[in-house]
Formats: structure tokens, sequence, C-alpha cells
């Protein structure tokens, strides 16, 4: 039975992690056994020699901080991660390589289920490697996603029931055929592939820390929920790197799929409350990952969820910046962190919980463009391509 309590600011429902959360505590195990300084060395030196490897922007939205009330406004936009349109970019393809050192790879198949962009990024990585690669996608995964894995030679399979039903399928499928699983998501008996998922998207992270002003570290980090696989990379870098000084981390769900939110309130993994209908379709998961949480449960500050019409306003103010700011195209899944920001500017109580003031310097992670050109055009109102072209 889901746990209904926190406190609810209008449409944000927020619960504050201060039983588990320890600003003192040092990093290690078992947080460090997933995310860790020598496991994101190792990532970088084989993602950093990927054809077309760059740091992606970090755009100082100086406007939009303005209007909110914030000192800065960090948007690290993952829109175009090696062509794919999303920070899964780094997580999927760098565990297909890493795993098949060594191998032939005309002997391997690898396997997983996705919402979309982690199977276009193991999909991608199976084309680099040159190995067999069979997707498995629920119901609610677009036809546009589905091409957009095709496009790299997966075989893709839809499966009835939710992004849970489809990890569970493809786990038995590929036990049975001898297939590697390469899922972003951790599970009883499941737990080494997803962290090396996780140490790719700290590739990013670094990235962050680089292009900040020197000295400067961020106040708050709002992050997407889904798994935890983002948040966990995210607070588990930050933690690493900067101890007592790393920031607020703040986690954000979709009403409907609050796995991370239920979780924090029963103070062990929980599923989430809701059917997982939302338009942020990347974080529509039921079930956490459950090495996320080992980094998660201690590491994050808040916790909150917001309904969809939230995510689409905050995709829709992007897309039509404050004067000096960048036009920034955000698909719906990305936005979930700055829509909670874009609340706070209004709600003067929510902003006090969160302790947001003039003085705060914030990081919010884009973590994927328009990776459905269609939806993002009817929520929008214009195609990215406009977008971008203005």
């Amino acid at each position: 039975m889901a746990i209904s309590s926190g406190t609810t600011y209008e449409a944000v429902q927020l619960h504050h992690n201060t039983l588990k959360a320890d600003k003192s505590a040092a990093y290690g195990p078992p947080a460090s056994h997933v995310v860790s300084r020598k496991g994101y060395d190792e990532a970088f030196s084989e993602i950093s020699c990927w054809p077309g490897y760059g740091q992606t922007p970090l755009h100082d939205l100086s406007g939009l901080a303005a209007v909110v009330g914030i000192g800065r406004l960090y948007y690290k936009d993952e829109g175009d991660r090696f062509g794919l349109g999303s920070f899964k970019a780094l997580g999927g393809a760098y565990a297909v390589k890493r795993l098949l050192k060594g191998c032939n790879p005309d002997e391997v198949t690898v396997a997983c289920a996705t919402d979309g962009n982690h199977g276009r990024s193991v999909a991608w990585g199976a084309q680099m490697a040159g190995c067999r690669c069979v997707i498995y996608i629920h119901k609610g995964v677009s036809e546009a996603r589905k091409l957009a894995i095709e496009a790299f030679g997966a075989e893709v399979r839809r499966c009835d029931g939710d992004y849970d039903a489809s990890v569970r399928i493809a786990a038995i499928d590929a036990e049975r055929e001898g297939w590697i699983v390469v899922s972003d998501t951790s599970y009883d008996g499941y737990m080494e592939i997803p962290g090396i998922v996780m140490q790719g998207y700290t590739v990013m992270v670094q990235e962050v820390l680089e292009q900040l002003p020197i000295g400067e570290i961020p106040t708050h980090v709002f992050l997407q929920g889904g798994v935890g696989g983002l948040a966990g990379a995210v607070v588990g870098h930050f933690w690493e790197t900067f101890g007592e000084d790393r920031p607020r981390f703040v986690i954000v769900e979709p009403e409907r799929a609050d796995c991370l939110f239920q979780s924090a309130l029963a103070g062990r993994p929980s599923n989430a409350s809701g059917d997982l209908e939302t338009i942020m379709a990347g974080l529509s998961c039921g079930e956490i990952s459950l090495i996320a949480w080992d980094i998660l449960a201690p590491g994050t500050d808040d916790f909150l969820t917001i309904p969809d019409d939230m995510a689409a306003d905050a995709m829709r103010r992007l897309a039509n910046p404050e004067p000096g700011d960048t036009a920034i195209v955000a698909g719906e899944s990305a936005v979930a962190g700055l829509a909670v920001v874009l609340a706070a500017g209004k709600d003067r109580a929510l902003a006090d919980a969160l302790g947001l003031t003039g003085e705060s310097r914030v990081l919010v992670i884009g973590s994927e463009g328009a990776t459905d050109p269609e939806l993002y055009r009817s929520i929008v109102g214009r195609s990215a391509d406009k977008i971008l072209a203005s």
C-alpha cells in the first residue's frame, strides 16, 4: 500500500528526507561500490575516444533566474549527445562496449527493456560493437521511439504491460536464450551491469564541474527520478568530490510514477503509488533501482512529485526564453526538476521549504531533447527545428 504523506504546495508534493540524509556523512560503501572516481576515469577513457565526443552545453539562464528570484540557474543540455538525443548515450552504449571487450561479437546478443532512450543507447552500442541486439518496449512507448531504436539495427519487441513488465520479460527471455541483459535498473540478483551504466553517466557530471565558473559549486541540484540511475550518478559524483560541501539534492518525479518518493516515505525500496501514466515517458517507472537507492537514500535531501502540466509548461518556457537566454529544446522527461524551480518562483512557501533564495545557485539536468518530435510539437506548438533555428 502506498504511503500518503508529505507536504503539498498546490500541485507539488514534498518530502524532506530528514531521517535518512546526513550531510556530514563521508562517501563510502555501498555507494562507492556503484559510483566512484576510478569508475569515472575508466568511463571517460573509453567514451572520450568515440567519434563525435564533446562536452554538451551548460547554459547560464540568467534571465530566467532573475524571474524565479534565484542567483544563478544552470541548465545542462543533453539534447544532442552523440546525436542520440539524451544523456543515456553515455550509459548503455558504454556498458555494451565494456562487456564485449575480448569477445567475438558474432556470438553475443545484448538485450534490455526501455522507455526509449536507454534502448536507443544500447542499440547504438551494439551497432558499434558489431553484435546482435534485442530491445523490449512496453505498450506505451511511441512508434517514433521504436523506429529510432530500429534505426540502429536492433530487433524491437513490443510487450503488454508497463515498463516494469517489459524489464521482467527481457530478463526471462535473455536467461532462456543466453543473452546479456544491459539494463539501467538493478534488482535482486542483477547489480553489476547497471552500475557500469551509471558510471557512464558520470562523464556528464564531470563535464558540468569543468564548465561551471572556477570555484563555484551549485547550492542546489534538481534531478529527474525514473528508476534513479541518473540521480544516483549525479549525487554520487558530487558527494565524492565535495563531501560536506556538496549541494542540496532534490529529486522530482511524475505524481503517477513516484517510486523514489514512496521509497523515501517508507524508508525502504517501494513501488510507485500511481498507474505510471505520464507524458514524462522516460520517468514512467514503478520500481526503483536498488543500487541507485544505496546512493539516494543517504544522499538526497528532498523528494517531490509534480503533475504532467507542470512539465509541459517548463518545456514551453525553455522554448520561449527570457531576453538574453538561449532557446532550448527539452523533451518531456528533461524538465521535471526545472518545473519545481519555476513553481518555487511563484510560491514563497515552496521556495522557503527548499531553501531557495536570491543567492541560490541552481543546476538542472536537461536529460533529453525532442526524442519524440511529434509529441514535442504537440506540447510546445512548434517543431524542435524551428525553435533551434530561431
